[in-house]
């Protein structure tokens, strides 16, 4: 390795997108130093990645940026469902939903919900918060080459502007350096998947008139099938503002040159059904979807989080939001290694708690993709039954990994959602009030451990935290119930053990990223020695 270094962090992320901007707010919630670079010179300018679901939104409320996040999303705020259509001036229309939360049967599983928020708006405020943190992040800054041993990683990097290069040794290095990333392709890690499905052109545009054409039908888009002009219709603004996927075949020999202004223009008009349409295109981008996952998400001191981990076709919007929780799995598990109170054993969990996830949602993408009969892609939807977003959402679970007392028989995504609080699973949400003070059981998990008992658990209360000081693991250990003397009290009567699957006499261990680590069901004979084994295992202490 080369013997000098300019600069030492603990932490250096590569890419400064979606994935790698959260990377580096969950590391600074965490108070881990850490440096991020990216390539580009300043955020997307594109508006695309909007979809955030109700788990990102969890995960960006106990982070502190829900409510901006929410603030950059409010115009497009009333939009939902997608809408399938000939044309927007014809009567073939057919909504292939019309309510992400028809009912509003989500408040009983989440403090949170869905946001559509395009990545444009969204990087922006991760950014700003990140840095308020105390992150270093440095864009027009390439990695150009890296190298590791036993102890760390030395990354050569180069200021595009500048032409200056400097080295950094870090500790570990996080790869969100997007579907064709350099990291992968440098430490030779493979992927496997159907490839590439299909090729579209984002065109974004400006036409006055078509928000009278579009009228009330605030869609989150719409799904145009002239067969002469087909294409996906996105707003940005529900006024001016828009963007049209339109399909590409480079397959067939196609140059993204062929789409010029004057095509786009016409294509544009022709599936919307307004032949005199005013648009004025203001930018292009292509994009392709595919299912690909790598066949290993670290080497090493070195790991793979997002796109560079795996590729989705867009539908559904799983892919970011898979990265994002990627990297929130990650940040807790570097957090705890590097904080000295978790083993090395502990970052070997990430690629058997996270791959078998993206595989199982890659394939649900697809899936979705073809159901919708989205523009360019022309497979035949299947026939077999397809869990619904939610139990993908909040569902998915780790039957293997850093976890103590897993089924590993038990799928990665269960057919429906039913909160259960078996270990490898999200714990479950329920309000609680702490000194007066109304809180979701979800706002407890990030910075420890957390043992959660009953009135009648006064032994694991305080065994827990003997247990703790012993092995040096941060854990916060809270009574639940309506006694003066319980931490937390229920609101509305619920029953937290019987929402967690445990009796009244019972404990559940979650981690710092909200899943459930352990839980016994009822009292132990030997609660200190029962919760420092669980500790153990979960924490890859021997």
């Amino acid at each position: 390795m080369n013997p000098k270094v300019d600069d030492r962090v603990p932490v250096l992320i590569v890419g400064g997108s979606l994935v790698g901007l959260s990377a580096s707010l969950f590391l600074g919630r965490l108070g881990v130093r850490h440096l991020l670079v990216e390539k580009h010179s300043g955020t997307s300018h594109h508006p695309r990645g909007r979809g955030n679901n109700v788990r990102t939104m969890e995960l960006m409320r106990v982070a502190g940026v829900e409510a901006g996040i929410r603030e950059a999303a409010s115009v497009l705020a009333e939009n939902h469902g997608i809408l399938q259509a000939h044309s927007l001036t014809g009567d073939d229309q057919e909504w292939l939903f019309r309510e992400i939360d028809p009912g509003g049967k989500l408040a009983r599983f989440s403090p949170s919900s869905w946001c559509l928020c395009s990545q444009n708006d969204l990087e922006p405020v991760l950014l700003r918060q990140a840095r308020e943190l105390g992150g270093d992040l440095r864009f027009g800054t390439e990695l150009v080459s890296f190298e590791q041993d036993a102890d760390g990683v030395a990354a050569l990097l180069r200021s595009r502007e500048t032409g200056e290069e400097r080295t950094v040794r870090a500790q570990y290095l996080v790869a969100a350096d997007g579907p064709r990333s350099p990291v992968r392709e440098r430490l030779g890690i493979g992927q496997s998947g159907k490839g590439e499905l299909f090729h579209n052109v984002s065109i974004t545009f400006r036409a006055k008139r078509l928000a009278e054409v579009v009228g009330d039908r605030h869609f989150i888009a719409c799904y145009l099938t002239n067969p002469q002009a087909d294409g996906a219709l996105l707003p940005v603004d529900n006024q001016e503002q828009w963007v049209f996927h339109a399909p590409w075949h480079p397959e067939h020999g196609e140059p993204m040159e062929a789409f010029t202004d004057e095509r786009c223009i016409a294509h544009i008009r022709a599936a919307t059904g307004v032949p005199g349409l005013d648009v004025e295109i203001t930018g292009k981008a292509p994009w392709h979807a595919a299912e690909r996952v790598a066949d290993r998400y670290s080497a090493g001191r070195v790991f793979l989080a997002g796109d560079s981990a795996h590729e989705m076709s867009p539908t559904g919007a799983f892919g970011s939001n898979t990265g994002i929780q990627d990297a929130h799995n990650l940040a807790w598990k570097l957090a705890a290694v590097l904080g000295g109170w978790a083993g090395p054993a502990l970052l070997e969990s990430y690629t058997a708690e996270r791959r078998p996830v993206a595989r199982v949602t890659a394939e649900r993408a697809s899936a979705r993709s073809a159901e919708h009969s989205h523009p360019g892609y022309d497979a035949v939807p299947g026939t077999g039954r397809q869990a619904g977003v939610l139990a993908v959402a909040l569902g998915y679970r780790y039957p293997e990994g850093a976890v103590a007392g897993g089924d590993p028989d038990q799928p990665v995504v269960p057919e429906g959602f039913r909160p259960t609080g078996e270990p490898g699973s999200r714990a479950p949400h329920l309000w609680l009030l702490r000194a007066g003070v109304r809180l979701s059981s979800l706002d407890l998990y990030e910075q420890a451990m957390v043992l959660l008992t009953g009135s009648q658990g006064t032994a694991w209360q305080a065994a827990a935290r003997r247990a703790a000081d012993r092995l040096a693991v941060p854990l916060d250990a809270y009574r639940v119930g309506t006694g003066a003397e319980d931490d937390l009290a229920p609101e509305a009567g619920a029953d937290w053990a019987e929402l967690h699957g445990v009796g009244p006499d019972g404990a559940v261990l979650v981690r710092p990223d909200g899943f459930v680590a352990w839980r016994s069901t009822g009292a132990a004979a030997d609660p200190e020695e029962a919760v420092g084994q669980a500790l153990r295992t979960v924490l890859g202490l021997g």
